[in-house]
C-alpha cells in the first residue's frame, strides 16, 4: 500500500532536486526539501516490504473437517500457528 506512495514520494523528490532550476525567496531551499522527500520515499518502500514480511512469515493454518458419528454432523477444526 505504501509502496506508491513511496515512489510518489522519489518523484517529486527527484524532480525538486534535479530538475527543477528555481529559486525562492527566504530560506526554502527546494534541493534540500527534494532529498527530504527522496529519503521519506525509500522509508516508506522498506517500512512496507518489511511489515508484509512479518505478518506472512512463519504463518501456517490446518483444516480438518469429519463427521460426528454420534449425531451425524460436519464438524470442522482450524488450528492456526502465527509463528511469532
Amino acid at each position: 500500500m505504501y509502496i506508491g506512495l513511496g515512489i510518489f514520494l522519489i518523484v517529486i523528490g527527484a524532480i525538486l532536486t534535479f530538475a527543477l532550476h528555481a529559486t525562492t525567496v527566504g530560506a526554502v531551499d527546494l534541493q534540500m526539501i527534494g532529498w527530504i522527500c527522496m529519503a521519506a520515499g525509500v522509508l516508506a518502500i522498506v517500512l512496507s516490504l518489511a511489515i508484509t514480511r512479518r505478518t506472512t512469515a512463519g504463518y501456517s493454518a490446518r483444516r480438518v473437517s469429519h463427521t460426528d458419528p454420534a449425531t451425524g454432523s460436519r464438524v470442522d477444526e482450524v488450528d492456526v500457528d502465527p509463528g511469532r
